[in-house]
């Protein structure tokens, strides 16, 4: 029901309440049993041990866990009691599943958090008479009180308005305070426009009046909003998807390879528990079952990262998803502005400003936003508000009123009395005989239409203007006429500090800025020019009046969306993902959550924000700084290339593994490799470069490339120097394995020797992981953690094969067996100079 374009009898006579004594008890009974109470709906909580098993539904962690199964069954069918392999596997898998638990469980206080923002208490009027009670128990058609500083209790419409105003900030996006009055609107009034309706969740910040209860509970705005979160799908990120295809392709990949030689090996009348044993060793070759720690830890670090520069990250995927962001969709209030309005200009008499705050029911701290920016202004000009009352006290005023556009106070001063007038620069004109030039001069025409195009200017500007007028009298006025025009005072809602500069850096790096914002068009578009993201808009009504495509083109063509509800964004937002972008959405009030939520990346402001958007978002900045979203998209970049390095750097020598083994086979050599030490390199000798090169500093003209949009971790570059690297590491071991073998006439030490060349191997090739530059060009000791990697990976190595020969079924090496790994290991660095050089 559209109760704002409805008179105040009417709406009494529609929800069958009386304007004076409101409801009976016996009515509040039965509107209790028929709407039930005045709270948002539970959704149900997935319990922890669903939560925990969920994680395991993916299909690389399905492969890794019956390989472990599998592997430990072998184990105890051959007699032996080595579970080592494992039990390392399934330590990792659970490890993973628990830490994306708890950044799950972190997710669902959306919901929770909207909750709380109902006010515990209420004065209602009930068979006449006034009496408080919980927020809850109140039901449509009840009679309530509006008072300054409290939460308005659900939807109402108001009856009777006293210098009424709201802030709906968080629920608009306005982000000066609405004035409420008993008016009628047109059905088709936007929300935000709606003066005869007050709604669950918002602050009365001035004045007080009574309401007749329209909606509770989830019927309410914030109760729709409510359900658009319980009714969001979780959304995958980018990253999710591209390690899901990933471990599809390892898995399946190593299932096939094993399936392979297990028929080679049966072909060449090898046992058959055997070759079972050889394909689940090479199974671990396969399957790099140290990349979902690698890839946690990678995003781990950086998360600590960005926690220094003021980016909060909740869900560890979301750092690289943010990366790989190409349209932000931004709130204008609280998040590119200050949603603080500030005095930026003043025109005609000096003393404009002080009268503007005498003219003020605000303080600096408290109060509607427009009058906090004057009293502020006065206070940096020296007039403080406490100060100048005492010489000037109040002693009547004539409040603000919609129709009136104007508000009015009376101050006694040296026996006299100043009527100080503040309103809409129009209305107050038409109060005004007279106007200061240095001295009080008649009003003239021209005058007033100088006035008024200056007013105009600044309205064109996006800047609110206020008229300031006043008046000695010998006795105290009871309306406003022959007033003497003092001067113009023009407010904005300044741009954050490096706004504009982080719209300019989101434009180099190919990411697309939309303002999406509750507030009237003409102010967004100011702040859209002045921070450069454009000045094309479209208002909220102007969407609902659009077929699909219209829509679907205005999405593509604006980048301001003014006037718009929370149904509006979210449909923005999803608009833009089914055009194929990977949306990151910021936002601080309640209208934000939805759509923080259905976005791929929601960025919830800290300090100004709700609870609602901050639990409903995925990163949350501490500054409240839009500025720092660029230093959250470079980390994000930076992160995503170092796990790219990372990923490329475990598979290339994963393949080189697998050639090792299968190569061996095929020419009908015994396997080189046993499997303690395959896992040995794979989850010490890989682990150390990898988590190495995630914390690689970042190149140049990374926040230069247009963002990566592909649905695979891997380009076909990337694919083809992973095999071309795979099969390179893989014959420089076996070239190992032959010379130990052959020219030193010792199989044991042929393959201690293909066991560390294959190890070392690994380690320096990660130096050429870095760049598409030569490692020379970069600084090659620009990565510290890399050369420690290089050095503990070089010791324990050594360690392993000197000091345990037995536990890893090898023999020791003498100094000349060592020079030719060396020399072995640092062919890498030479072919991949080499290929470099050629590209």
């Amino acid at each position: 029901m559209d109760f704002h374009s409805k008179t105040v009898k009417e709406t009494a006579k529609i929800l069958g309440t009386s304007l004076t004594k409101g409801l009976e008890p016996t009515e509040v009974v039965n509107r209790l049993n028929e709407y039930g109470k005045n709270k948002l709906s539970q959704a149900k909580k997935t319990p922890i041990i669903i939560q925990f098993l969920n994680q395991f539904k993916d299909f690389m962690v399905i492969i890794l866990i019956i390989s472990a199964i599998v592997s430990a069954v072998a184990e105890k069918v051959s007699g032996g009691n080595n579970y080592i392999d494992s039990i390392i596997i399934i330590v990792i898998v659970v490890f993973n599943g628990i830490i994306g638990m708890l950044q799950e469980s972190k997710a669902n206080h959306a919901l929770e958090k909207l909750k709380e923002m109902s006010q515990p208490e209420i004065t209602v009027i009930r068979s006449g008479t006034p009496i408080t009670l919980p927020v809850e128990d109140i039901v449509k058609g009840d009679l309530v009180e509006l008072v300054q500083g409290e939460y308005v209790p659900a939807d109402c419409r108001i009856i009777e308005a006293n210098a009424l105003q709201t802030d709906e900030s968080s629920l608009t996006g306005e982000s000066t305070s609405c004035t409420k009055t008993t008016d009628i609107y047109p059905e088709n009034t936007p929300l935000a426009d709606r003066g005869n309706m007050a709604y669950m969740g918002t602050i009365v910040v001035q004045g007080h009046g009574k309401a007749i209860i329209t909606a509770t509970g989830t019927d309410t705005q914030v109760g729709h909003i409510s359900k658009m979160l319980d009714t969001t799908p979780v959304q995958t990120t980018p990253l999710q998807k591209k390690l899901g295809e990933t471990g599809r392709i390892l898995g399946l990949g190593a299932l096939g390879i094993c399936f392979l030689i297990f028929i080679i090996g049966l072909l060449r009348h090898i046992p058959v528990f055997t070759m079972f044993m050889t394909s689940i060793s090479l199974a671990v070759a396969a399957i790099p079952e140290g990349l979902p720690a690698i890839v946690t830890v990678i995003l781990a670090i950086g998360v600590q990262t960005m926690a220094k520069n003021n980016a909060i990250v909740k869900t560890l995927s979301s750092v690289e998803a943010l990366g790989s962001a190409t349209v932000i969709c931004s709130d204008k209030t609280g998040t590119l502005t200050e949603n603080k309005m500030k005095v930026v200009e003043t025109t005609g008499e000096e003393n404009v400003i002080k009268f503007a705050t005498l003219c003020c029911d605000a303080t600096t701290e408290n109060g509607e936003a427009t009058e906090k920016a004057i009293v502020q202004k006065a206070k940096e000009k020296g007039y403080i508000k406490e100060n100048l009352e005492k010489d000037m006290p109040r002693v009547g005023e004539i409040p603000f009123s919609s129709e009136r556009k104007m508000m009015t106070t009376i101050h006694k001063y040296k026996g006299e009395y100043i009527e100080i007038t503040k309103g809409a620069p129009e209305y107050v004109l038409k109060k005004c005989s007279f106007y200061y030039d240095s001295t009080k001069r008649a009003m003239t025409p021209q005058k007033e239409k100088e006035i008024l195009t200056k007013s105009s200017i600044f309205a064109s500007q996006g800047l609110r203007v206020l008229a300031v007028s006043s008046k000695e009298c010998s006795s105290i006025p009871t309306e406003e006429r022959d007033l003497t025009f003092m001067g113009l005072i023009a407010l904005e809602d300044s741009p954050r500090e490096g706004a504009a500069y982080a719209v300019k850096e989101c434009k180099r790096a190919g990411i697309r800025t939309i303002m999406i914002t509750g507030d009237n068009p003409l102010t967004a578009r100011a702040i859209g020019e002045k921070t450069g993201i454009g000045t094309e808009t479209a208002t909220g009504a102007e969407l609902d009046a659009m077929s699909s495509s219209e829509f679907s083109s205005a999405v593509e063509k604006c980048n301001i969306f003014a006037r718009v509800n929370p149904e509006h964004k979210y449909k923005i937002v999803e608009e833009l993902k089914a055009k194929g972008e990977i949306v990151a959405m910021t936002g601080d009030g309640v209208n934000d959550a939805p759509a923080l939520k259905t976005a791929d990346i929601g960025c919830a402001m800290g300090l100004g924000g709700t609870d609602v958007a901050r639990a409903a978002g995925d990163i949350i900045l501490a500054d409240d700084n839009f500025a720092t979203i660029v230093k959250a998209v470079a980390s994000g970049r930076e992160m995503y290339e170092n796990i790219k390095k990372s990923v490329h750097f475990l598979l290339s020598s994963n393949i080189g593994e697998i050639i090792t083994i299968f190569t061996a086979l095929l020419m009908g050599c015994a396997t080189p490799l046993c499997p303690i030490q395959l896992l040995w390199v794979n989850l010490v000798t890989d682990s150390l470069p990898a988590i190495a090169l995630g914390v690689d500093p970042c190149e140049e003209n990374l926040m230069n490339r247009k963002p990566n949009k592909s649905s695979s971790i891997f380009s076909r570059q990337m694919w083809n120097n992973i095999i071309v690297e795979g099969v390179m590491i893989g014959a420089i071991s076996l070239l190992a394995y032959t010379i130990g073998k052959v020219i030193f006439n010792d199989t044991l030490a042929g393959s201690a020797m293909c066991f560390s060349t294959l190890s070392i191997c690994q380690l320096v090739h990660a130096f050429n992981m870095r760049s598409h530059k030569s490692i020379f060009k970069i600084h090659i000791l620009g990565n510290k953690f890399l050369v420690i990697s290089l050095i503990l990976g070089t010791a324990l190595q050594i360690i392993a094969v000197q000091l345990f020969p037995k536990i890893f079924k090898c023999s020791t090496l003498n100094t000349m067996e060592w020079l030719v790994v060396i020399a072995l290991s640092l062919i890498p660095i030479v072919l991949c100079e080499i290929e470099k050089r050629l590209n």
